[in-house]
């Protein structure tokens, strides 16, 4: 199957999720996340300084989960271990909970940012990824990423992967500072930011909530249905299975 875009003529820009669009689910919850997790903890003990604006957006977040009746778990801070202590807590906490909060996103990226280092992490995506951002550049459109994960996080994904560096593919990089996937705002900004009118941006993703939000900003959108994942009820947005079916060319 190959999917007809609307108006796929005067599409500029592909902006693309990460987690079940280009990089397996399974790979973001099993091998990322509890790698986080279980790093937090000595991170935070070497490099306590060094991410002092996020440890004090933990706090504030704290403080406003607190205020919203969500009991996040006591925070003590009368010493750095006490509020080493307090801030892994809360993180776990945190991630328990799925949250997309952008301090805890920035700490992530930082922690992964060393696995990848040491060779401990090695990147997944899709084994069409590779040659639909080739594809997709030979005909002269931009690749760009909207994750909740930080911009750190996805260079350093599409930087390790087993098909090599495909950084090169990818002009811009947007998360959460640009606000919920959720929200239509978002993808105003990203708009914006990528100067270019909604309609000349396609926006590629697995979550429908997120396309209503960028089909609402006048993005035009496509629903990624990977294998393993349930079919959706037919919508308001094409589905794909595969990137193949995305501007397909005789070249690729």
């Amino acid at each position: 199957m190959i999917l007809a875009v609307p108006h796929e003529e005067i599409v500029k820009v592909i902006l693309l999720d990460i987690e079940g669009t280009t990089t397996p689910v399974e790979f973001v919850y099993q091998v990322l996340f509890p790698y986080a997790r279980d790093h937090i903890r000595q991170f935070l003990e070497e490099h306590l300084g060094a991410v002092r604006a996020e440890v004090e957006q933990l706090r504030a977040d704290h403080e406003a989960d607190r205020k919203r009746g969500l009991n996040p778990p006591s925070s003590v801070e009368e010493s750095p271990s006490s509020q080493v202590e307090s801030v892994v807590t809360y993180v776990h906490w945190l991630m328990e909970q799925d949250r997309k909060a952008t301090a805890l996103k920035s700490l992530q990226g930082k922690i992964w940012e060393r696995g990848y280092q040491t060779g401990t992490l090695r990147s997944e995506v899709f084994e069409d990824v590779p040659r639909a951002f080739a594809r997709w550049r030979s005909q002269q459109r931009a690749i760009s990423i909207y994750s909740s994960g930080s911009e750190l996080a996805q260079e350093l994904l599409f930087a390790h992967t087993a098909e090599g560096d495909l950084r090169g593919h990818i002009s811009h990089y947007f998360d959460t500072s640009m606000g919920p996937k959720t929200s239509p705002e978002s993808y105003r900004r990203i708009a914006t930011k990528l100067q270019v009118p909604g309609l000349e941006a396609l926006f590629v993703s697995d979550v429908t909530a997120e396309l209503d939000a960028a089909q609402s900003a006048s993005l035009q959108t496509v629903l990624c249905v990977r294998s393993g994942r349930s079919e959706p009820v037919a919508g308001a947005h094409p589905v794909i299975h595969s990137f193949d079916e995305v501007f397909p060319s005789d070249n690729f």
